[in-house]
């Protein structure tokens, strides 16, 4: 049994990648970005007016009233130069004009007969977006490795980048096992439940984002579980499986792994939930094994496979931390292992949720997120910092 420290770096050390692809802007949302992407022009790319107002030197607004010279709508080149005791009526986003310094808000003149107005405060500021104050030309907007989120796609558009260079998404195989298994449209019969893991984990890869392929469910017959893993290696990337990796008379799965050439790099962490879970290597292919409680599968997903998943395809952003204090003193019993305890957040502070152990995956949908405690740790108390990592 390994710490999960270590388990997480030998994960994450055996990350490599799957290649890239070019895709369309709209589909890249959520892909992870394989090329850095710069401006290919000045941001704003000439001075542009921030309100609709009056565009003028600003040495001539408390004199006489302002003559227009013309009107500036958003999307036209100036056709005037404005020159002493003259304006240009302008619109939001519209290039200042030559000459003008400022732009006066329309809300703050009043007309002076039919081609004048007057300016009415004893102040303006310049209330212009200067070429080049946001972006310059040749400026990295958004580095390789970064996951596209949709502020990340109106940046991409801004600057021509429309066939970004993505990492392509893993092919995952999702087995499930045990004899009693049914699937979710089914009735379970006496001494079976329905298979909600590989539903879950369907989300959770897809959320990666990677390609699920879903196996099915496999029962404990060790032919068919090794069946299964060979056709499961012949189609995917990464193989998951569910269920039969701890110490029970019919958790065959370890064994097979090794029969048909896979390379066990680890099979037990010390963590609660999640201790009899399995990492190994066939070539460039990988197996992960994760208990068949659902509560177990969900959180060893999420801090073992995800970062996998992520590495592998370049992501250099880590999972969000924050701290908050505990609202209420917290014990726990058994103190052997790292444990993981889903909390709610309420007040600005964080109280362990209603949870009954790994197969109360319901726990999770009432959670906001969770917190670790490191072994031989047995209580945190009210008051006490603790970081939390969000659902």
């Amino acid at each position: 049994m390994i710490s999960f420290e270590n388990a997480l770096t030998t994960v994450l050390s055996h990350a490599s990648s799957w290649g890239t692809e070019r895709v369309t802007l709209l589909d890249s949302q959520n892909r992870i970005l394989a090329e850095d992407i710069f401006s290919d022009m000045d941001m704003p790319p000439f001075d542009k007016s921030a309100v609709d107002g009056f565009a003028c030197r600003m040495a001539d607004i408390l004199g006489p009233p302002l003559t227009v010279v013309e009107t500036i709508p958003a999307g036209m080149v100036p056709g005037k130069t404005v020159g002493p005791g003259q304006c240009s009526r302008i619109m939001t986003g519209a290039m200042v004009p030559a000459g003008a310094d400022c732009v006066i808000m329309v809300e703050d003149t009043v007309p002076e007969g039919e081609d004048s107005i007057r300016f009415t405060q004893e102040k303006t500021g310049k209330n212009i977006c200067y070429r080049g104050e946001d972006v310059r030309k040749g400026t990295l907007v958004i580095p390789s490795g970064t996951q596209i989120k949709t502020s990340h796609i109106a940046v991409m558009a801004s600057v021509g980048t429309v066939m970004p260079l993505v990492s392509k998404r893993a092919r995952i195989a999702i087995i499930s096992t045990g004899d009693e298994l049914v699937e979710p449209d089914q009735a379970p019969g006496t001494a079976q439940i329905r298979n909600s893991n590989a539903c879950q984990l369907i989300a959770q890869v897809s959320s990666v984002p990677a390609i699920p392929i879903n196996l099915g469910i496999v029962r404990d017959d060790q032919e068919a579980l090794r069946k299964i893993l060979i056709h499961a290696f012949e189609t995917a990337d990464l193989v998951i499986l569910t269920g039969g990796v701890s110490m029970g008379d019919f958790d065959y799965v370890p064994a097979i792994m090794k029969e048909i050439g896979v390379e066990i790099l680890f099979k037990s962490i010390a963590i609660q939930p999640g201790k009899p879970t399995v990492f190994g290597r066939k070539g460039n292919q990988f197996v992960f094994g994760l208990p068949g409680n659902p509560v177990s599968s969900f959180v060893l997903f999420e801090m073992l496979v995800k970062p996998f998943l992520l590495a592998s395809m370049g992501c250099k952003e880590r999972p969000i931390q924050f701290r908050l204090p505990m609202g209420t003193d917290f014990k726990r019993r058994k103190s052997g292992r790292k444990s993981v305890i889903p909390v709610r957040i309420a007040e600005n502070a964080v109280f362990p949720a209603d949870y009954h152990g790994s197969a109360h995956i319901h726990a999770y949908t009432i959670a906001d997120g969770w917190i670790s405690m490191e072994a031989d740790e047995t209580e945190i108390r009210k008051g006490e910092w603790i970081d939390v990592r969000p659902i």
